[in-house]
C-alpha cells in the first residue's frame, strides 16, 4: 500500500479504530484528529447556535495544518479529511455563515493532498448512540439520532461528489472488525479489492 488512505464516518463508527489498525498492517504513518482539545466542542454541544461558528471554523484551520504536515509522508492512514468540514457545517451553520466558510473551504481544499482511496463507515443510529454511550465521553451526552442522521446525509451528499480517486462506503451493521478477526478481514476484502471503480457501496454481515 502506497499513498493517502482515508476512514470516515459518523460519530462513533469506528474510524479511529480501523486507520489505526491499517496503519499498523500496512507500515503507514498514523494521522489521527485530536478534537478533544477543541475549546469549542463542549460549549458547541450545549449551545450549538453560538460556538457552531468558531468551532467549524478551528476545526478547518486545524485540519488543514495537520494535512500539510503529512504531505511529504510516502503512506498515510488518517481517521478524517478536510472535506469533514464541510459534511459538518452544512448542517451547523446558518445560511450566511456557511457561504463564507464555504469560501474559505475552497480556498484551501485544492492546496492538501488528493485522497488516493476513502473509505466510509456506515452504521444505524442505534449502533453509533450505543458506541457512544460506551466510550462515555461528557460532551457527547447530548448528541441524538437526530443529529446522528443529519450528519450522515450530509456526509453522503458530499461523498457522491468526492475528489478523491477511489470511495468505498461500507455499510458495516454490527461487524466488529476490532474484537473479531473474522470481520476484520471483511473489511479488508473490501478495502484490498483491487477493482477501478470510482464509487462503490457494501454490506457486511456479522453472520
Amino acid at each position: 500500500m502506497n499513498g493517502f488512505i482515508v476512514i470516515e464516518g459518523n460519530i462513533g463508527t469506528g474510524k479511529t479504530s480501523l486507520a489505526t489498525m491499517l496503519a499498523l498492517r500496512y507500515g503507514a504513518e498514523l494521522m489521527l484528529e485530536n478534537f478533544e482539545d477543541n475549546t469549542f466542542l463542549k460549549g458547541f454541544y450545549e449551545n450549538p447556535k453560538k460556538y457552531a461558528f468558531p468551532l467549524e471554523l478551528s476545526f478547518l484551520a486545524d485540519r488543514y495544518q495537520h494535512l500539510k504536515d503529512f504531505e511529504s509522508k510516502t503512506k498515510v492512514v488518517a481517521d478524517y479529511h478536510l472535506s469533514k468540514s464541510m459534511s459538518f457545517s452544512s448542517h451547523t451553520l446558518d445560511t450566511d455563515e456557511f457561504e463564507l466558510f464555504k469560501r474559505l473551504f475552497e480556498i484551501m481544499v485544492p492546496k492538501v493532498r488528493q485522497v488516493d482511496l476513502l473509505v466510509y463507515l456506515k452504521r444505524s443510529p442505534e449502533i453509533l448512540l450505543k458506541n457512544i454511550e460506551k466510550r462515555g465521553r461528557d460532551y457527547e451526552k447530548s448528541i441524538d439520532m437526530t443529529y446522528l442522521n443529519r450528519v450522515e446525509k450530509s456526509y453522503l451528499e458530499y461523498l457522491s461528489k468526492s475528489e478523491a480517486k477511489q470511495v468505498k462506503v461500507i455499510d458495516c451493521g454490527e461487524v466488529d472488525f476490532v474484537n473479531n478477526a473474522s470481520d476484520y478481514r471483511k473489511i479488508l476484502e473490501v478495502i484490498e479489492n483491487n477493482n477501478t471503480n470510482q464509487y462503490e457501496e457494501f454490506k457486511l454481515s456479522a453472520y
